[in-house]
């Protein structure tokens, strides 16, 4: 008979190792098995409090929406060197790149051609553009 079943047949508990420095499989198994507890403060609460969602903070605009801004309180065709000087003098939108008219000037005819129909503005006129109604 193997050491672990007594002359009656029946098993010995191996919960409790016969030699002080001596752990049985079963009880490393048991101990891995139990979920630990978590530690700190948080822990003594059943269920987190959600946090409150921030505010949501004030995105400043892109060159495009700053132009967007610039043509609805003008209610005319701009030329895009005249929608650039507007909007750093409302302090929409500012840089300090060497030709922003330029850049404004392809971003809209890029939307355009992307959008067609559902671009947020039109070209009146050579270098002018007006918002899409």
């Amino acid at each position: 008979m193997s050491n672990a079943t007594k002359k009656n047949g029946s098993k010995k508990s191996l919960s409790k190792p016969a030699d002080g420095d001596v752990v049985s499989l079963a009880t490393i198994e048991k101990e891995n098995r139990q979920p630990k507890k978590p530690k700190g403060k948080k822990a003594a609460t059943a269920k987190a409090t959600p946090k409150p969602k921030a505010p949501a903070k004030h995105k400043p605009l892109s060159c495009l929406g700053a132009a967007v801004e610039v043509l609805k309180a003008n209610k005319e065709p701009m030329a895009c060197k005249a929608m650039i000087d507007a909007m750093s003098a409302a302090k929409l939108w500012v840089s300090d790149a060497p030709t922003p008219a330029a850049t404004l000037y392809s971003a809209i005819l890029r939307e355009i051609q992307k959008k067609g129909n559902d671009a947020r503005f039109k070209k009146t006129e050579r270098g002018h553009f007006a918002l899409n109604a």
